[in-house]
């Protein structure tokens, strides 16, 4: 390629879906974006981090076979590319014995140049350091003799590797990403990216990849940032695309003059579009014909059948009514409302004979003790039968539909409604049901299957919520109102607060300290759930590893301050430099 200085560069930005594993299927989403990029006549062609593996492929990378199926698939399009659009593309990359979060840049039929990931993430839902090496610090690539940096997606949450290709003569930045959604991620990743503008003086390409993986969702919205913190370019978010970026050299440096505006839905409409479209990736990565789900006449399981209705289409989803002698007329009549509105397939199948078969089943075991919570959970637990069993019979996935609120306190049942390869809603509290659904009513996100209007009857989200396990059963007989457990839960989970800031804060102590209680009890049964997209900063999952087996409660009082005068004079200097923290 020729290091001859150009004044104009045009760089095609592919913000794609990669499936991880899916070497060759990914392989050739980069021949179709590099024939894409070409027609627009672009001089390169970028693709996010880890593209030809997916992201993140946490072990699987680990396997030398993988690690050989990616080397050849970049090889073979190193091959491919005499003619055309240079490629910036993400990969593993084994080099000296060691495992690297790599980019390389393919142009003129060979590899030009290899970069890797120096910063490697070992927090929240990531964990790079268990399986890459760091790479050493960069030095820009050269693409027409324009000199490329590229910081690899981590590499700009802190100023050093910045630093170093700014000091070492780059002059665009070129970030490509694996950057999960959660709420509020849009403004946090701009003023990351702000910062290194202000910092270097560059203007700076942010390429992020799009779609789901198990729990964790990709939602897009690359972005361009010239180096006066103009906005060049916006790409949209949760969609698929590849789009030119023109650029020209001025007397202040590179400047992107040509490229994407997109409009960007953030919070409430964000959060829909991330449950529906990582419900949609998880069922067809996997290969599910369709799903099947439990439709009870309540507002988590009507809002699930909204998100697959727009994430598969009406057609591709089956919803049973599951009725027992607590069921109410009204939850029939709702749920049928719903199946309606939504267009999908509806039955209803009575399970008394079901639960009172396993209630003789169990007679004898039972005798002399009188009913309680556990004849209620059978009711549960034959409805997870019959799903199941529609499930393996039809090659549908269940979709599970407990919220956030309920995983938080072990409101749900093991082997009942728990049952479920996925969970569109599991990182959503309850409140925030109610307002997703609200919304549903009146929008529909751009791409959804499902028909527009109202498809989640009034009724269904006025109406107390409730169980229907026992006569006359509400959810707040057993836990405080949603408005006052949801905003406890959120200081508990996400913020890691202690009883006592909380109690301090304004709410009962003695609440607190039931929900903390409930909380830490019910940790095996979420070890036990299926995954579902990560909505908020700390999910279920990934991001919080506690331990079932776990004795430790916040005694609720004001934590004491440190005892200094124990720490020997020297010690936390020696334990300093003995762990090298």
């Amino acid at each position: 390629m020729s290091t001859r200085p150009a004044d104009n560069l045009k760089i095609a930005l592919a913000q794609l879906n990669s499936t991880v594993g899916d070497v060759a299927g990914n392989t050739d989403k980069v021949r179709r974006a590099r024939d894409r990029a070409a027609a627009l006549g672009a001089d390169v062609v970028a693709f996010p981090e880890l593209f030809i593996a997916g992201y993140p492929p946490e072990d699987l990378v680990l396997k030398p076979a993988f690690q050989a199926a990616c080397r050849s698939a970049v090889e073979a399009l190193a091959r491919e590319s005499r003619n055309g659009p240079a490629l910036l593309v993400g990969t593993p990359w084994v080099e000296d014995g060691k495992l690297y979060n790599a980019y390389v840049l393919i142009a003129g039929g060979s590899i030009e140049a290899l970069r890797f990931k120096v910063d490697l993430p070992n927090y929240g839902v990531f964990d790079e350091k268990r399986v890459f090496a760091p790479g050493p610090m960069p030095g820009p690539i050269l693409i027409k003799g324009v000199r490329i940096g590229i910081p690899i997606c981590e590499d700009i949450w802190g100023a050093e590797v910045v630093e170093c290709l700014s000091e070492t003569g780059g002059e665009i930045l070129l970030v490509p990403n694996g950057s999960p959604y959660w709420r509020g991620k849009t403004e946090h990743r701009l003023n990351i990216a702000v910062a290194r503008v202000v910092e270097s003086g560059l203007p700076l390409v942010y390429l992020n990849m799009v779609g789901g993986q198990d729990e964790l969702l990709f939602d897009g919205a690359s972005f361009v940032l010239n180096a006066d913190r103009s906005v060049g370019a916006q790409m949209p978010a949760f969609a698929e695309c590849v789009e030119l970026t023109e650029w020209r050299r001025e007397p202040a440096g590179w400047r992107c003059v040509s490229g994407p505006k997109a409009s960007i839905d953030e919070g409430e409409k964000a959060e829909y579009a991330a449950c529906v479209l990582g419900l949609r990736d998880y069922v067809d990565k996997n290969g599910f014909k369709g799903v099947v789900l439990g439709l009870s006449g309540g507002i988590d399981s009507a809002l699930c059948a909204a998100m697959a209705a727009d994430a598969l289409g009406p057609q591709r989803v089956r919803c049973v009514m599951l009725p027992y002698r607590f069921t109410s007329q009204d939850s029939l009549t709702d749920a049928a409302k719903c199946a309606k509105a939504l267009g999908i397939q509806y039955e209803v199948l009575p399970i008394e004979s079901a639960v009172l078969g396993l209630e003789k089943a169990v007679e004898p075991a039972f005798a002399g003790k009188s009913r309680d919570v556990t004849e209620e959970n059978i009711q549960a637990r034959a409805r997870g039968v019959i799903l199941m069993a529609i499930s393996n019979k039809f090659g549908l996935m269940v979709v599970t539909t407990g919220n956030k609120s309920e995983m938080s306190v072990g409101y749900a049942t093991l082997y009942g409604d728990m049952n479920g390869g996925f969970n569109p809603i599991k990182d959503l509290y309850k409140t925030e049901v109610y307002r997703l659904s609200h919304l549903r009513n009146h929008w529909k996100p751009e791409g959804a299957l499902g028909p527009g209007g109202e498809v989640i009857p009034d009724n269904i989200i006025t109406k107390a919520p409730t169980a229907e396990l026992r006569e006359n059963q509400k959810d707040q007989d057993t836990l405080p109102p949603y408005d006052m457990l949801d905003q406890i839960l959120e200081r508990l989970v996400e913020r890691e607060e202690p009883i006592a800031a909380i109690a301090a804060a304004g709410f009962d102590r003695d609440t607190v300290i039931k929900v903390e209680r409930m909380l830490n009890l019910a940790e095996y049964k979420r070890r036990q759930a299926a995954p579902g997209v990560k909505v908020t900063l700390k999910n279920f999952g990934r991001d919080r590893r506690y331990p079932i087996v776990n004795r430790f409660r916040d005694p609720g009082t004001p934590l004491p301050e440190p005892d200094k005068s124990l720490l020997k004079k020297g010690a936390a200097a020696a334990k300093s430099d003995a762990f090298d923290f």
